[in-house]
């Protein structure tokens, strides 16, 4: 079978990731953490999970022209992501995710958006045949021209959330949300024409289909280090299991092994999991 090809649409950051013993409360200082960078950005994970996953990738987006673009897309470039569509903003900074992880995997993220903020529609191509995924690391007004300009299958992950027109979300045939996020789209849910995939952490995830719950899931259990990205993760395999033409259940029993294997290593993209690696704990090997 010839690999989907998928378009991201999304943003580029580098993850500047401090581990720690405890998250701060506000106005609390917390000592003793160790510190790594990290490629990052939604978009740009999105885009290596796909390849990873087996996809062929086409990132498009905006960087700065300083040294963190290069750190940013070192591991896209090495996987094959396609990044012609990844232009360097002279006098920008590329975006920065500033990150805490305490011990049991959880995070807080505080996003510097940079040169994501920057491109406008009139950047994107006029018509985008491939398979499309954006999320909403991007001015909104992008994402809302690049699903209108899409001619094939469209996939929008509501993260972090903010309000679409009805026209954008009726044209996609997949939107993920997280519990927080699907609670903030309310009665907008019913204008999701395709699929709505609602993740529930731990827990797993539900596909729903015209208000019908129409396959659950629920994650391996496996040692959780770091759970940045797994989003992202289940993002993209859900995606491109649906572009395989795999079957609810079994594209979000996929998207969930996904996103867990990539818990049990820190830092998004290089937790990023391989196929073989999915399939493997799938089956009960590993990880």
């Amino acid at each position: 079978m010839t690999a989907p090809s998928v378009l991201v649409v999304g943003s580029v950051n580098l993850d500047i990731v401090a581990s720690a013993p405890s998250l701060p409360r506000p106005g609390e200082t917390v000592i003793g953490a160790t510190l790594q960078r990290h490629p990052g950005g939604k978009g740009a994970n999105q885009a290596l999970a796909l390849a990873r996953l087996g996809g062929r990738v086409r990132l498009w987006g905006r960087t700065g022209d300083d040294a963190f673009a290069d750190e940013a897309l070192a591991l896209l470039a090495a996987e094959g992501v396609d990044l012609s569509g990844v232009a360097r903003l002279p006098g920008e900074t590329t975006g920065v995710a500033l990150i805490g992880v305490d011990p049991g995997g959880e995070n807080q993220i505080l996003v510097a958006s940079g040169a994501n903020a920057r491109p406008t529609p009139a950047d994107l191509p006029p018509v985008i045949r491939e398979a499309l995924l954006c999320q909403l690391e991007l001015p909104l007004e992008v994402v809302e021209a690049a699903v209108a300009r899409a001619q094939g299958f469209v996939a929008l992950n509501l993260a972090p959330f903010a309000p679409l027109p009805a026209a954008c979300l009726g044209r996609a045939d997949l939107v993920v949300v997280n519990q927080l996020e699907a609670e903030a789209l309310g009665t907008a849910a019913q204008g999701v024409r395709g699929a709505l995939a609602v993740t529930l952490g731990g827990a797993g995830a539900r596909l729903y289909r015209q208000g019908r719950m129409t396959a659950e899931a629920r994650p391996p259990e496996v040692q959780v280090v770091d759970a940045t990205g797994a989003g992202d993760v289940f993002t993209a395999a859900l995606t491109l299991a649906l572009l395989e033409g795999k079957a609810d259940g079994e594209a979000l029993r996929f998207a969930c092994t996904a996103a867990a294997l990539s818990t049990t290593r820190p830092g998004a993209q290089p937790a990023c999991p391989r196929r073989g690696d999915v399939e493997a704990l799938m089956s009960g090997v590993g990880p």
